[in-house]
């Protein structure tokens, strides 16, 4: 892990962004809420966010951070689902694998929860858009 135990404490933001395309017949279900695993969206945003949290321990040598927001936002488009992540601290360094790790998270729980219906689904464009700090 590199030190940053000399850094200042300063506000850090990260905003990551992602996208899961999905089919026609299961984006219809997802929409009238008649899938059978429950309600994709709310379950993906809740995955993305607890992934935030616990990013240290899914990534080497990434720090643990006392993340002091994050939020997880599907929007509805055309062949799918925009996903965006927002990570917040005010620590020694930034949270860009935080919001990077809540999108991909909450997008491979899209794909679980719909994978019954849908085996064509493509998660990608996952990247980072915005960092501050």
């Amino acid at each position: 892990m590199v030190d940053v135990g000399a850094k200042p404490a300063t506000a850090r933001e990260a905003v990551a962004r992602g996208h899961i395309r999905i089919s026609a017949g299961a984006l219809k279900l997802i929409r009238s809420r008649k899938t059978k695993k429950g309600d994709p969206l709310q379950t993906a945003r809740l995955a993305g966010i607890m992934a935030a949290k616990q990013t240290s321990a899914l990534i080497p040598l990434c720090h643990p951070i006392a993340l002091t927001h994050a939020d997880v936002r599907l929007t509805r488009v055309k062949d799918g689902y925009a996903i965006e992540a927002t990570a917040k601290t005010t620590g020694p360094t930034g949270v860009e694998m935080e919001a990077l790790t809540a999108v991909a998270v909450a997008a491979l729980t899209m794909y679980d929860m719909v994978k019954a219906i849908d085996k064509t689904m493509v998660i990608g464009a996952i990247r980072l858009v915005k960092k501050t700090k």
